[in-house]
C-alpha cells in the first residue's frame, strides 16, 4: 500500500501517516508507554478533528508505538493535581475521546500492547477494537485511589454490561487479549505482526461502502444506544430515509442492479 506522511503539521507526541484509505494515528511516547498528558490529548483532538472529516480518508487506525497502546494517564502529572486541576484534566480527556467517538469516519483501535486506565478508555471510544495477542486491558485506577476519569465507568458498562464493568473497575485487574475477546471488549485477536495489516484491511473493506451510509450508521448507533427503543427506531428510520436523497444511494442501487462495482463519491 502507498504510504506517505499525511500532514506537514508537526506533532510532538503523536505521528500521523496516510496508508491507502486510512489515516494511521500513533501515540508516540514509548519511553513512558505512551502515557496521556495534556499535550498528547490536545494533539489527538487536533488530529481527529482534521482527519476525521477528510474526504480522502475512509477510516482511522489508532495505535501506540512500542510495547504499549497507551498504558494510562501520566501519573507523575496526575500526582501534582488538586481537585480543580483534576477536573480540567478529565474535561480535556473527555472532550478528546468524545471527538474520536463522534467523527464521521470509523475509528479502529489497533491495541498492540498495554491498554490500561486512560488507554483502555481511549480504545473504548473507538468504533472497533482489534487486539494483538500481546494486548492487555484494564481499568486499574482504584489501585491509585481514584476512578476512571475519561468515560471508563460509562463506556465500559455500555459495552460489556454493568456486572463485568464493575468487576474490571472494582478489582483493578489486568486482562489478556483472549479474555477481552471472549467478553466482547475486542472484536478480534490477531498475532502482533498481523495487527496493522488487519486493521488496514478493515478500512479497505469499509472504503468500498457508501461513506454517507457509514457515517449515518455510526451516528445512529451512537445516538440511539441509550434512547428508549421506540425513539431510537424513529431515529434510524429518519436517517434511512434521508439517504434516499443522496447520489451515493442511487449509485449503490444502480451498481447492484447492473452487477458492477459501485463508485461512491460521498454525495
Amino acid at each position: 500500500m502507498d504510504q506517505q506522511t499525511a500532514t506537514p503539521k508537526s506533532y510532538e507526541n503523536i505521528r500521523v501517516e496516510r496508508i491507502g484509505n486510512a489515516a494511521v494515528i500513533t501515540v508516540a511516547r514509548p519511553k513512558v508507554l505512551n502515557a496521556l498528558d495534556i499535550r498528547t490529548l490536545t494533539e489527538l483532538y487536533d488530529a481527529f478533528d482534521r482527519w476525521g472529516t477528510d474526504p480522502d480518508v475512509r477510516g482511522i487506525v489508532l495505535t501506540g508505538e512500542g510495547r504499549a497502546f497507551v498504558a494510562g494517564a501520566d501519573i507523575e502529572h496526575l500526582s501534582k493535581l488538586g481537585p480543580l486541576e483534576a477536573h480540567a484534566f478529565s474535561d480535556v480527556g473527555g472532550r478528546t475521546l468524545r471527538k474520536i467517538e463522534t467523527v464521521p469516519r470509523p475509528v479502529i483501535a489497533a491495541v498492540n500492547g498495554f491498554a490500561l486506565g486512560g488507554g483502555c478508555e481511549l480504545a473504548l471510544a473507538c468504533d472497533v477494537i482489534i487486539a494483538s495477542s500481546r494486548a492487555k486491558f484494564g481499568q486499574p485506577e482504584v489501585n491509585l485511589g481514584v476512578i476512571p476519569g475519561f468515560g471508563g465507568t460509562q463506556r465500559l458498562s455500555r459495552l460489556v454490561g454493568k456486572n463485568l464493568a464493575r468487576y474490571m473497575i472494582f478489582t483493578g485487574d489486568i486482562f489478556d487479549a483472549e479474555w477481552a475477546h471472549r467478553h466482547q471488549l475486542a472484536a478480534e485477536v490477531v498475532e502482533p505482526d498481523a495487527l496493522l495489516p488487519r486493521c488496514l484491511a478493515i478500512v479497505d473493506n469499509i472504503a468500498k461502502k457508501g461513506p454517507l451510509a457509514i457515517a449515518s450508521a455510526k451516528r445512529v448507533i451512537q445516538r440511539g444506544y441509550n434512547l428508549e427503543l421506540g425513539t431510537a427506531l424513529e431515529l434510524e428510520s429518519l436517517a434511512f430515509s434521508e439517504l434516499f436523497a443522496s447520489r451515493d444511494l442511487r449509485e449503490g442501487m444502480g451498481a447492484f442492479l447492473d452487477k458492477r462495482a459501485a463508485d461512491f463519491k460521498g454525495e
